[in-house]
């Protein structure tokens, strides 16, 4: 029985050896910023549930349109209003309705002329082959995000492990020929609105409040981009004197700090060959990439190019390197 014993008294410790570890390891990762990995904020604790209100049946509009929507209508996911039809290719079944019930239309999050919001990606002008690769990443569990809270991210699992190969080929391909415009307006200052976190996305509250070491990107115009109306952008307030920064770890690495992204990125940020381009997106998507890509959230086959250039990046470089290349032209 004693050799017993003290086998079990060593599988005992074994394990609480690893249960330490493993709990040691969760407290050294980084904890992905909350202003980037946005989870909507929670009602407030013992509030009770308030029943949904009937939508509103009123036709909306926006400048620019002579198209009306209800409201309902807005939030269709399987038919998102197209408020400006010129203003893109005709779109395929993938990006108008999807297919019910299993996946989402594409132009519902992406908007339907892939513009995107910052709490998803821009698509508009990135090459089919990158899209392509990123849905198959999806589909298999090798992109997913740091902050499993976050719902966009969790939609996009899901929406492509529904689609087919040729419906997602053919919003690749859709998206690829729909170029990008200037979308993302971005100012350095000290001082930003207060917002809390709804739909997603920052959106403005009372008053005001130190930006500090955050990247706050939020609507133009609130109720537009509540409409989904792919005509009305963003703007993103970055750190006083990050976009100089950025500049220097962007363009020459930092003095070994990353690599020089126009190496594969282009040397204008527009992109090179499958590779996508950088220029004007969105900063709070590409502090969640540089994120992703450095804890191993993203090991798609194209990730491992990107290992030695984010591997000692703070957070502050992610926010200087997104706030200058969001302030490009794309």
């Amino acid at each position: 029985m004693r050799p017993l014993w003290r086998l079990m008294s060593g599988l005992v410790l074994l394990w609480a050896a690893m249960v330490r570890m493993t709990a040691q390891q969760a407290q050294d990762r980084p904890v992905p910023p909350p202003w980037a990995f946005t989870v909507n904020t929670p009602p407030p604790t013992g509030a009770a549930p308030m029943a949904p209100a009937a939508p509103d049946p009123t036709p909306r509009s926006v400048p620019g349109s002579e198209r009306q929507f209800t409201l309902a209508q807005t939030r269709d996911a399987f038919n998102p209003p197209d408020w400006h039809p010129a203003g893109h290719p005709p779109m395929p079944p993938s990006v108008a309705q999807g297919r019910r019930p299993d996946m989402r239309a594409c132009g519902f999050c992406h908007l339907t002329n892939g513009q995107g919001r910052p709490e998803n990606a821009s698509l508009a002008g990135l090459p089919a082959a990158y899209i392509l690769q990123q849905m198959a990443d999806f589909k298999s569990g090798a992109r997913r995000s740091s902050e499993p809270k976050m719902g966009p991210p969790a939609a996009m699992i899901a929406d492509a492990r529904a689609a087919t190969d040729a419906e997602a080929r053919e919003a690749a391909e859709y998206f690829a020929a729909v170029p990008y415009r200037p979308w993302v307006r971005v100012v350095e200052r000290a001082e930003v609105p207060r917002t809390r976190i709804a739909g997603w996305m920052h959106v403005p509250t009372d008053g005001a409040e130190p930006l500090g070491a955050r990247i706050i990107e939020m609507p133009e115009d609130l109720p537009r981009t509540e409409l989904r109306d792919g005509a009305s952008g963003f703007v993103a307030y970055v750190p006083p004197g990050s976009i100089s920064r950025g500049e220097r770890l962007v363009t020459t690495g930092g003095g070994g700090r990353t690599v020089a992204c126009g190496t594969c990125h282009g040397p204008d940020l527009k992109g090179l060959g499958p590779v996508p381009p950088l220029a004007g997106r969105s900063p709070s998507y590409t502090v969640r990439q540089l994120f992703d890509l450095q804890q191993g959230a993203r090991r798609g086959p194209w990730s491992a190019l990107m290992t030695e250039a984010v591997r000692q990046l703070t957070i502050d470089d992610m926010i200087a390197i997104a706030a200058y290349t969001a302030s490009r032209t794309p």
